[in-house]
């Protein structure tokens, strides 16, 4: 009797649980705008990972799922395995900020220390990829992403650090750049901006989009065969830090908590997020549908309906 109630036991809690399962996921095919999905379950609410950093940012996943990611004041690169154990990666990063992994397993960071890319190793090994342009230091390499032959396409706007001795910038614009693969020196492949920071690629790699945190606005433009940019056009007007996409095409905008736009460019739902500033993004876990939030001093985490594309 005792085994007939633990098999009924556990027969009962699997279809309770996969009750709430269907019942969570039937609530999250609602359409706020048009044919347009929710990538949010009803009711999910971001859940606090910890708090104790100064300002989180970069996070980037690596092919099993983990999350690394900054806290840049205190210098320190983090982790976040697909179990939910929270680890010290790195210190001393040269002050990385935004962070993608290469198909190799390499950090390619931004340090902004010395204004450099960064790629580093998984055992912890660092190669210094990029330190200037036509022989000026960068202004701050900020955000970054990695088309399909390791180019590295990056926003550089310039934000004064209290750790640098100068005060002002070499460079007189805040661009966006590429760097080849095998090459030292980047070349600009989009001007215009007022200060260029949260840059994402699409999966099929065609489409760039690159949020303008100065001017308030996200633009997309075509990604050429040359790694040339070309056909700039307004996404979305909002004011976003960090920016990533999911595999429905839905765009991703963190600051004022994260809004998430569909591939029209017309917002969906608000995500909120109980800290002064919501810095960066991406998916990660085991099955990519776990939204990874940096937000000043915290992480949080936010399982989706959607998987990410990275």
């Amino acid at each position: 009797m005792i085994q007939h109630r633990s098999f009924f036991s556990r027969l009962y809690i699997s279809c309770a649980v996969a009750a709430i399962v269907c019942s969570a996921t039937e609530k999250a095919i609602a359409s706020p705008v048009g044919d347009t999905l929710s990538p949010v379950y009803e009711n999910a609410k971001p859940e606090l990972v910890s708090r104790q950093f100064s300002f989180t940012e970069g996070p980037a996943v690596d092919k099993k799922g983990n999350i690394y990611f900054t806290d840049q004041p205190n210098d320190k690169i983090w982790k976040y395995d697909i179990e939910g154990k929270l680890s010290l990666f790195l210190d001393k990063t040269g002050r990385s900020n935004g962070l993608y992994i290469d198909k190799k397993g390499n950090i390619i960071a931004c340090a902004d220390a010395e204004n450099e890319l960064w790629s580093i190793k998984p055992s912890k090994a660092v190669t210094v990829l990029m330190n200037n342009f036509e022989g000026k230091k960068m202004n701050g390499p900020n955000d970054l992403w990695l088309d399909r032959k390791g180019g590295i396409y990056f926003t550089d706007p310039y934000y004064q650090r209290d750790y640098w001795t100068r005060k002002v910038g070499e460079l007189d614009k805040q661009q966006v750049y590429y760097l080849a693969p095998g090459k030292k020196e980047p070349v600009v492949v989009a001007g215009d901006f007022n200060r260029p920071n949260g840059i994402v690629g699409s999966k099929d790699g065609k489409t760039l989009y690159v949020a303008d945190i100065g001017a308030g606005k996200i633009y997309k433009y075509q990604v050429n065969k040359d790694a040339t940019l070309t056909n700039r056009e307004l996404f979305a007007s909002q004011t976003a830090d960090g920016i990533t996409l999911d595999r429905e095409g839905n765009l991703y905008a963190a600051g004022n908590g994260v809004t998430v736009y569909n591939a029209q460019g017309q917002k969906i739902t608000h995500i909120p997020i109980p800290e002064k500033w919501t810095a960066n993004l991406c998916f990660g876990g085991k099955n990519r549908d776990i939204l990874f939030i940096t937000a000043s001093t915290a992480v949080y985490t936010l399982r989706m309906r959607v998987k990410g594309i990275e």
